[in-house]
């Protein structure tokens, strides 16, 4: 059986070609057909973990069946209840088999778990997300097939972005009228047109050519102040430059393949390396993700410090905050030192950065604000975040504990 790696080669966009032309022609005349959208989905799901990856199709299978009996179960008990230790008893089963697949790789030699699979991080925060705006009550009519079709919504299913349940719905409930469907087509072909340069060439050429050289010349060059050399610091820009063409480039094409079926998935870059501190540069990077955790454990924990009034000052429980939900980041990214420390680099990093804003707007006055400052603003945090890149990409690991 054909497996493939979503967006990987020329023959899925040829059958990704294929399988969404009737469904363009259903839009285009004002229908969408609900059973056609879940048979494309059923087969490409069926290429991504079939075949070798049988395996993590079946895990998907059981994963999704978990979810749906929770997410179920807790929308019919919060018709009647509300109780805070089930709600949380709810979120705590939803997150375990994520947790295991995150875990395991640490406490079992580097073995991948066996209840993990493509995609299973983003398909929990879509979980979890339902499951807290059922709680809030902003998610009033849970349907349990807009709910599988929310979480099995195949251009999105193995990386993102992340997109969210009422959103969705309003989209799949809906048919866009022709004139924006057209737009909306010709946003998404574009997407797709430049996600091919930014994956298949810009990210092929630093990620493929340029830095396995620069990491070889890397080790050739350890010996001085912490390992450190120039061709670190051209690996460190390399990987930088790899990691977001890589990234952004996946990231339209699933946008891009929402678009021509009609759902506006929302965007996941914005131009983040013009952002002047790193703040906005986590409005602008990887947002589906970062937003997702700003809204349901950011938000959620000051809300809860404020009502438990654990701390005196607002400002320190912004900042305890940052650094909590930051680690939690580093944390779901794998149980590494270096994934790790660049959680705390960046909950550190925004607390400084909170401190400087509010240094800067006390003495507006005396503090030079031009398009010199704003460039060397710019500069600055590009650099910065590109050595928090250095930091995950793990190579770090390798310079100072590879014999």
């Amino acid at each position: 059986m054909l497996s493939f790696e979503p967006y990987g080669n020329p023959t899925y966009f040829a059958l990704l070609g294929v399988a969404l032309l009737p469904l363009m022609i259903g839009l285009l005349y004002g229908k969408r057909s609900r059973l056609y959208e879940t048979l494309i989905s059923v087969f490409f799901l069926l290429l991504t973990f079939g075949g070798p990856k049988w395996t993590q199709g079946v895990a998907l299978i059981i994963y999704i069946l978990y979810e749906v009996a929770l997410t179920w179960g807790y929308a019919v008990y919060r018709r009647q209840k509300n109780s805070g230790p089930i709600f949380y008893l709810m979120v705590i089963l939803a997150i375990i088999p994520l947790t295991i697949v995150k875990v395991t790789p640490a406490v079992d030699h580097g073995q991948a778990s066996l209840i993990g699979f493509l995609g299973v991080s983003y398909l929990t925060f879509r979980a979890v997300q339902t499951m807290m705006e059922t709680r809030d009550g902003t998610l009033k009519n849970y349907s349990l097939m807009t709910f599988l079709q929310f979480m099995l919504f195949f251009p999105t299913i193995s990386s993102g972005p992340i997109d969210r349940y009422r959103r969705f719905e309003k989209d799949y409930r809906s048919v866009p009228s022709r004139e924006k469907y057209l737009g909306m087509i010709q946003k998404g072909v574009r997407y797709i047109f430049v996600g091919f340069l930014y994956k298949f060439i810009l990210a092929y050429y630093f990620g493929t050519m340029l830095m396995p050289k620069l990491a070889i010349m890397a080790m050739h060059s350890r010996g001085g102040f912490l390992d450190l050399s120039w061709p670190v610091l051209g690996y460190m820009y390399a990987y930088s430059a790899d990691l977001f063409f890589d990234f952004a480039g996946y990231s339209l094409f699933a946008v891009g393949t929402s678009y021509i079926m009609g759902i506006e998935t929302p965007m996941n870059f914005n131009q983040p390396w013009k952002s002047p501190n790193i703040k906005d540069f986590w409005n602008r990077w990887h947002i589906t993700l970062s937003f997702w955790f700003r809204d349901f454990i950011y938000m959620r924990l000051v809300f809860w410090f404020m009502k438990h009034r654990v701390f005196k000052k607002p400002t320190t429980t912004a900042n305890v905050t940052y650094i909590i939900n930051m680690l939690i980041m580093g944390f779901w990214h794998g149980v590494t030192w270096y994934y790790i420390t660049y959680g705390l680099f960046h909950g550190v990093a925004l607390v400084v950065n909170d401190a400087w804003l509010r240094y800067k707007k006390k003495h507006r006055a005396s503090i030079p604000h031009n398009g010199f400052t704003q460039a060397f603003a710019i500069f600055l945090t590009a650099n910065m975040v590109c050595f928090s890149f250095l930091i995950f990409s793990g190579f770090l690991d390798k310079i100072w504990f590879t014999k």
